[in-house]
Formats: C-alpha cells, sequence, structure tokens
C-alpha cells in the first residue's frame, strides 16, 4: 500500500479558501499518513499581501500548524512554506528560513520581474515565448541551486495558459532536472495543474522521464487551495510515476528528506 502524503495545502493563512482543521476529514478521507501546510510566504513583494503572508505572518502561522499537529491523533501533520525565490536575495531568504522549525521547504518561482506568470494570460501577451521560457528555467534551476529548499514546486508553472515556445523545450527540462540532482533538491508532481488552464500536471508528463533519468527524487503534491482538493488525482499521479521507472518518493521531516517504496 503506498504511504501517501500531501505536503503542499493552502490555507486562509495564505490564499486558501478554509482554516488549516478544515482539511484533515478530506486527507484522513484520502488515505493520507501525512499532511503538510506550505502556506505562500513572499518576501520584498508588498502587493503579494493579498495571496502570500510577509515574515511578521509566518510566526503566527507556524504557532497555529504546531497546535494542530499536537491536538491530531490519526494523522501526521508537517509544517512548511511555499517561499517565492528572488535571485539575488538569497542570503536575506536563508536568513529569515534557517531560524524557523519546519519540515520543509518548498520552493517556487512566480514572478519574472515585477510581474507573476500564473495570474493571467495577458502577461504572455506580445512576448517572446521561447524567452520567457528560458527566463523561467533559468529562475528554479537558480533556486536549485541557492540551498534555500527541499522542494521545487510545479517547476513549469511557465506553462499555465497553454503557451508553447517555438523551440524544442526538452533540453530546458534536461538542464532543470540536472541542477536539482546535481543540487540535491526533490521536485514534485503537482497535481493542480488539471485545475488550471494548462489542464494537466506540472511538469509536462511529456518530459518526466527525464528526471527520473536524472534521478531526481520526487514527491506527489496537491497544491490544494481548499479541501476538497486535497490528494486530488493521486491514484493518477502515482501511476504516472511508476510507468516512467520511479519506485520511491519523498518525505520530510525536520530538514531531512527519507526516500520510501512508491508500492
Amino acid at each position: 500500500m503506498i504511504y501517501r502524503t500531501d505536503y503542499h495545502i493552502h490555507s486562509t493563512f495564505s490564499d486558501g479558501k478554509s482554516a488549516p482543521e478544515e482539511y484533515i476529514s478530506h486527507a484522513l478521507e484520502a488515505g493520507l499518513k501525512e499532511i503538510g501546510f506550505a502556506d505562500h510566504l513572499t518576501m520584498f513583494r508588498e502587493d503579494a499581501l493579498n495571496w502570500s503572508m510577509n515574515a511578521p505572518r509566518v510566526a503566527p502561522y507556524l504557532k497555529h500548524i504546531s497546535k494542530l499537529a499536537r491536538t491530531a491523533d490519526s494523522i501526521k501533520i508537517r509544517k512548511g512554506l511555499e517561499v517565492d525565490f528572488f535571485p539575488g536575495r538569497e542570503k536575506e531568504l536563508n536568513d529569515f528560513l534557517s531560524k524557523l522549525k519546519l519540515d520543509y521547504v518548498i520552493g517556487s518561482v512566480h514572478y519574472l520581474g515585477d510581474e507573476t506568470v500564473d495570474l493571467g494570460r495577458e502577461f504572455y501577451n506580445g512576448k517572446n515565448i521561447d524567452s520567457l521560457y528560458g527566463d523561467y528555467f533559468g529562475h528554479v534551476e537558480a533556486a536549485a541551486a541557492s540551498g534555500l529548499f527541499d522542494i521545487i514546486a510545479h517547476c513549469d508553472l511557465v506553462t499555465i495558459y497553454g503557451f508553447r515556445p517555438e523551440r524544442d523545450p526538452e533540453p530546458l527540462y534536461r538542464k532543470l532536472a540536472h541542477s536539482l540532482k546535481k543540487y540535491d533538491v526533490a521536485f514534485e508532481i503537482n497535481t493542480n495543474g488539471r485545475n488550471r488552464p494548462v489542464g494537466d500536471f506540472y511538469p509536462d508528463r511529456k518530459y518526466l522521464r527525464i528526471f527520473y533519468e536524472e534521478n531526481v527524487p520526487v514527491c506527489v503534491n496537491s497544491d490544494a487551495h481548499m479541501p476538497v482538493r486535497v490528494a486530488q488525482y493521486f491514484d493518477e499521479a502515482y501511476e504516472l510515476l511508476k510507468s516512467v521507472g520511479y519506485s520511491e518518493m519523498a518525505v520530510f521531516e525536520n530538514r531531512e528528506r527519507f526516500m520510501i517504496p512508491l508500492d
């Protein structure tokens, strides 16, 4: 039987629709052994406060999740953050994160410059898509190399609206997978892509074999923003992983990664 975990859950502490407590029953119904909250933390961008925490909001969030973890006796509750990566601000991010007691940190790239890639199709209008892909994957590689993160989220989020480059993107995926392996960072199959305009998981399943070939650790996460999406499409994701050769998945505790059998 698969040891089911979901480490990418958003609550009302960022842009989720429900309080952390409201996710537990859905997690149990889905057969999860561990659930992890990873609410957004976006430093250096006050414009993100309508969907993300800033630094002062983190302490109340972690206190709340810690209390919930102490009272839950039927499921393990992990403490995480999904942290926006900004090139050149690595030291400031590390200074803040290194003081926190977390089970894992998920790194994500939403911003290219002053705009986010996932809040509207208009971001892509009139832009060179090949250049956007190159910039985006370059940012994700830098996030992997930073040493800040245990997991990289939705590593090809730039695909969200279905814009595709003219050049074959396979070399970008291979270079990214190589960086993840080199810097010992896991990635996720993010099932929430099925609910977005792209209509499929992140990363693009066409290139998932590359991550296996590079021996990059993987976990399956829902990126749920509401309880009904916890562990959504997980059976399909597990089968997809097995189809390309994966036989184990990553679990996390106290910023340490452990590998467990997929079956």
